[in-house]
């Protein structure tokens, strides 16, 4: 059965006349409504759909999925049946890999496949480290959130809200740590890299390796940030994304 497009895709601005869509893939323990205010800012010129992956807010009776795979499979049946417009993919971390292998996917079936994949704050698939934070207890991976700064404060204080979190959150690491690149053909589109000059995450050699993935122009551009420069170097994040938007509108 294929999944349902309003289960797993949220669309906070209506943009029925924009010329170009953009899939958000969040970040490892993220949601949809972290990335509200893309939608926000690029409608009505560009249609943004955010993913919610099972197991958080309104899917929060989900089992979350286990692996990357398994989310780049049900995205890639959800992406098939939206091909009235252009595509571009944005991924924030584990929504990087997402995304990457979500245009994989697309690009083997013969679907409508992006027309630019933005890798966002995440070393190339072939880039691969040791990382073992889904085996921590669940003091341990709120310190390791804490100390990337993606959650709220608040919330990783709430014991409450941490406990209902959790599962996803461990699963989420879990799916990332244990994901291994397999593929032997690059992609065919332009992929525009982000990163953080103070990232801890990935080096400047790790977020040029995705020159790797791709037959087509591979542009990287470090920003002042750690790992979250998506929040602290937003306006400028968001103007690539627009320019990306309106170069596509033109042709």
């Amino acid at each position: 059965m294929r999944p349902d497009v309003d289960t797993w895709l949220r669309r906070f601005e209506p943009a029925p006349e924009a010329g170009v869509r953009l899939l958000v893939l969040p970040h490892a323990g993220g949601s949809a409504s972290f990335y509200r205010p893309v939608s926000r800012a690029l409608a009505p010129r560009v249609e943004v759909v955010t993913a919610q992956y099972p197991g958080r807010q309104d899917r929060h009776r989900e089992r979350p999925l286990p692996t990357i795979a398994a989310l780049a499979d049900q995205l890639a049946e959800v992406m098939s049946a939206l091909d009235d417009r252009p595509l571009m993919v944005f991924g924030h971390s584990m929504g990087a890999v997402v995304g990457y292998e979500l245009a994989q996917r697309l690009r083997t079936a013969g679907a409508r496949a992006p027309i630019r994949f933005f890798a966002s704050g995440r070393r190339a698939p072939s880039r691969h480290r040791v990382e073992t934070v889904h085996l921590r207890d669940d003091p341990g991976i709120i310190a390791e959130l804490r100390r990337l700064s993606g959650s709220n404060a608040d919330a990783l204080a709430n014991p409450e809200v941490m406990r209902l979190a959790m599962p996803s959150v461990r699963a989420d690491y879990r799916a990332i740590e244990t994901y291994r690149h397999t593929h032997d053909a690059p992609l065919g589109c332009p992929i525009t890299v982000l990163t953080g000059d103070a990232d801890p995450q990935v080096t400047l050699e790790e977020a040029r390796a995705w020159r790797e993935h791709s037959t087509a122009e591979v542009e990287v551009q470090v920003l002042p940030g750690g790992h979250f420069f998506v929040v602290e170097q937003a306006p400028r994040v968001l103007r690539i994304l627009a320019a990306a938007a309106d170069a596509v509108t033109r042709t």
